[in-house]
């Protein structure tokens, strides 16, 4: 059917100890991108014996997911999600939690949950903690970016580790596993980093949340320096040196219009204005060589799987950690002779560094929180 790496069974085993457990606290489980989490949740359905729902954050992750489970071999399972007209439960039931959230009673059976991108479930309202706290279920999370922001009006904003916020739904990690050590093991793709950096952050605007900047502020400063003309040469340079897949992460439909527009050929747009049908053809083709560039607003962030892309174009800032990770991660999964790029445009790279150097440290029993390197990034206080 599968085989599984050792840091796979290492985390496929921490989660059947933990739903075999008497123990009522829900946990998480932190992979990297590109680590396989997907073959970990798959082995983790198949294990347990008994019926297990998986939520999952997307209908196009869903999609993913599901394929691949079958292809594992593993047939007991079914779809619940409006996306598919599909309403159908099965030992082991993807769902989204869009789809059952005024269905919950016919899921009271399910004594076990996974809940994919848990970093998503906001445990202080929603439709998770709502659903949670109606079954009764004992809940396991994965996702490689354990935190969640959090605001204060008299204290600021903070990235917050999702095991230490108050209320919270999880409360332990069971198992981690670093991003370097993945990478020096020959797992990941190894990334050069190439900073063009067009973008002084200094003169952007913090919102309100201290989180992130405005667009008003964005907006003003590509205007000022002519940053899609920018854009458009540097996606240039890297098609004239041979990249033959660049993803570029832009933040508003202007530049991503203005850049296929130029570019023409082989490149396409996708956003979430992209409709469904359309954005599957374009992401077919770019997989298959067609396309060369895509220019992207606001969508594959997470779970867009791909493993022979091999350059992506930070042509937005963030003050956000998360997106940063994920926007890299895009180009880190292995592939045959793959050597990943990375440009940033936009000063990102200076703020929060290599992701292989992002590391999960337990600083006090119990207690956790994500580092680069010698920075601490979560619980601490965003200065603004």
């Amino acid at each position: 059917m599968y085989e599984l790496r050792d840091y796979q069974k290492g985390a496929s085993d921490a989660a059947i100890r933990f739903f075999s457990s008497p123990k009522k606290n829900n946990s998480i489980i932190v992979l990297p991108t590109g680590s396989g989490k997907s073959l970990v949740i798959a082995d983790i359905a198949y294990r347990l014996g008994e019926p297990v729902i998986i939520f999952q954050p997307s209908a196009e992750i869903l999609e993913q997911n599901f394929a691949k489970l079958q292809g594992y071999g593993v047939w007991d399972c079914s779809i619940y999600s409006a996306s598919f007209n599909s309403k159908q439960i099965s030992r082991i039931t993807f769902a989204t939690i869009g789809s059952v959230k005024n269905k919950k009673d016919m899921f009271r059976r399910f004594r076990y949950v996974i809940i994919d991108e848990c970093h998503l479930v906001n445990a202080e309202a929603g439709m998770y903690a709502d659903f949670i706290n109606t079954i009764q279920c004992k809940v396991l999370g994965l996702t490689a970016t354990p935190y969640r922001l959090y605001s204060s009006q008299f204290y600021g904003s903070m990235l917050r580790f999702i095991t230490r916020s108050k209320p919270r739904i999880f409360s332990d990690v069971i198992f981690n596993v670093q991003v370097r050590t993945l990478l020096e093991r020959g797992y990941l793709a190894r990334l050069n980093y190439y900073r063009i950096n067009l973008i002084d952050a200094k003169r952007l605007k913090v919102n309100s949340t201290g989180a992130d900047y405005t667009d008003a502020s964005v907006r003003r400063y590509y205007k000022e320096i002519n940053f899609a003309d920018h854009l458009e040469d540097i996606v240039r340079r890297l098609l004239a040196v041979g990249r033959g897949s660049i993803l570029v992460f832009t933040r508003f439909i202007e530049e991503a219009d203005f850049l296929i527009r130029k570019i023409g050929g082989a490149s396409a747009i996708v956003s979430s204005n992209t409709p469904k049908d359309e954005r599957k053809a374009i992401l077919k083709a770019f997989k298959a060589g067609q396309i060369k560039v895509v220019a992207n607003v606001g969508v594959l962030t997470t779970g867009f799987d791909f493993p022979a892309l091999s350059t992506v174009v930070l042509a937005r800032p963030t003050m956000s950690l998360a997106l940063y990770y994920q926007m890299v991660g895009r180009a880190i999964r292995p592939y045959e002779n793959k050597e990943g790029w990375v440009v940033d445009l936009c000063d990102n790279y200076n703020r929060f560094g290599a992701v292989e150097d992002l590391s999960l440290r337990e600083t006090k029993p119990g207690i956790w929180a994500v580092f680069n390197q010698r920075k601490q990034l979560t619980n601490v206080y965003f200065t603004k």
